[in-house]
């Protein structure tokens, strides 16, 4: 079985091929260029590096959210391009699932922490026992609310993510459980992860058409929460104003 994986939820950029649970290619950068100007170009060297006829793979796992909402959208956008012209299922892997996936046989509770900005963090928690477990299903959280939870759980945890230089220190300080921090070749998101957790979802019956496939932002862009803040602003202008007309005598 041949899984291709796409990876765009977050400066990283990134595509692999699965085949047959080998990681048969990966590319992988994570620099200031836009996943636009990345992705296709990383998909077709692996293509021909591996002389890969792109009709023999059987689905595409994308990177589904949380993330980067211009980001999440070119990578959903390019799955979707290939899987129409390829008639190729897609897999909608959740984001925060395939990073704790990169930390097969951890030994300790596995916390992914994505930068949500404004003290929160995507996150989730996850365990391996054997198999993969998910004990708190992917979310959005305030960081201090996380360390709670974490501190009620009990258990070593090893953080990942962007959120980790972001949040380090408010962590450590927060924690009162062992903790522990992802090395360099694990700490990020990687198509390979993802390509891997999708073969799994695959197998278990777990696709969707190109055309079904949404990303899941798990909360409102930056502009729809500015341009509801505003609207709320108006129609509290337009509240006291109304007030203060039916005050007059």
């Amino acid at each position: 079985m041949k899984i291709l994986g796409i990876e765009s939820s977050s400066l990283v950029a990134s595509v692999a091929l699965v085949t047959d649970d080998v990681t048969t290619a990966e590319y992988t950068v994570n620099f200031k260029k836009t996943h636009s100007q990345t992705l296709l170009p990383m998909i077709d060297q692996i293509v021909t590096l591996l002389e890969l006829d792109l009709k023999t793979i059987d689905a595409i796992a994308v990177s589904g959210g949380p993330g980067s909402f211009t980001g999440l959208r070119i990578g959903s956008a390019t799955a979707k391009g290939l899987g129409l012209a390829l008639e190729k299922p897609l897999v909608h892997v959740p984001t925060v699932d395939a990073m704790a996936y990169g930390l097969y046989g951890a030994a300790a509770v596995i916390c992914p922490v994505m930068d949500a900005r404004r003290n929160q963090v995507y996150t989730g928690l996850y365990r391996y026992l054997r198999e993969f477990q998910v004990l708190k299903g992917q979310c959005i959280m305030a960081v201090e609310d996380l360390a709670r939870e974490l501190n009620r759980l009990g258990e070593p945890v090893i953080f990942l993510g962007d959120g980790v230089p972001v949040y380090r220190e408010l962590l450590e300080n927060r924690l009162g459980i062992p903790c522990d921090f992802a090395p360099a070749q694990c700490n990020r998101q990687r198509a390979a992860a993802v390509a891997a957790l999708g073969a799994v979802y695959f197998r278990q019956g777990q696709a969707e058409s190109a055309a079904d496939h949404v990303p899941d932002y798990l909360r409102k862009s930056q502009a729809e929460r500015e341009l509801e803040e505003a609207r709320q602003k108006g129609l509290a202008g337009e509240l006291a104003a109304g007030h203060a007309v039916g005050a007059q005598p």
